[in-house]
């Protein structure tokens, strides 16, 4: 599902992480070698901290990308992120990397900005949090750790199917306890 950043040639060069994505990237320019500063010369980075804390801005920074920027959270960095593709020019490449929550969303921005999948790489980084949408009310839960949790919309207690939408960029969770009420299994922490 998801594989190694790798430099590719391009018009352009956008990243998008958070977390321990940052090392993804950094390995990046590592193997970038000589050409690490031109394809800097062209690049925008946007960072945010990982769910679990891991901050690596400082060190994007000090790469000296033409642009860089730093959100508290991925939906702060969404206007900027969409902006950026609705200006895109033929020839961008996309780099996304960190937790599958920022992949997915990232993701679902590119594709809806219509542009090619074959422009974006992913590689997955640090936590395994779950982004869960309960199908129930609909809504959705950031940083999910537990199976099963609780809706923090509706209450419910849901179990955390493995089925993805890329759509919604998020799990689905299921009423665990909807044919016996109350009758909730023990809650195990499956993401970290």
């Amino acid at each position: 599902m998801y594989g190694e950043l790798k430099p590719k040639p391009g018009s352009g060069y956008l990243f998008v992480a958070d977390g321990e994505g940052a090392k993804a990237i950094l390995e990046l320019f590592d193997k970038a070698g000589a050409s690490a500063k031109s394809l800097l010369a062209k690049s925008h980075i946007i960072y945010m901290p990982g769910p679990n804390g891991e901050d690596l801005g400082a060190s994007l920074e000090a790469l000296g990308a033409t642009q860089y920027h730093r959100s508290p959270n991925f939906a702060c960095a969404q206007p900027r992120l969409k902006k950026v593709l609705s200006d895109a020019h033929m020839g961008l490449q996309i780099y996304l990397a960190g937790t599958e929550g920022l992949i997915g969303q990232a993701q679902r921005d590119v594709m809806e900005a219509g542009l090619p999948h074959d422009a974006v790489q992913t590689e997955h980084r640090g936590s395994t949090v779950r982004r869960v949408q309960c199908v129930h009310c609909k809504g959705i839960t950031e940083d999910v750790r537990t199976d099963p949790f609780k809706c923090s919309h509706c209450g419910l207690f849901l179990f955390v199917r493995d089925h993805y939408s890329r759509r919604i960029a998020a799990f689905q969770g299921v009423n665990i306890d909807a044919e016996d009420p109350g009758q909730v299994p023990d809650v195990v922490e499956r993401f970290k």
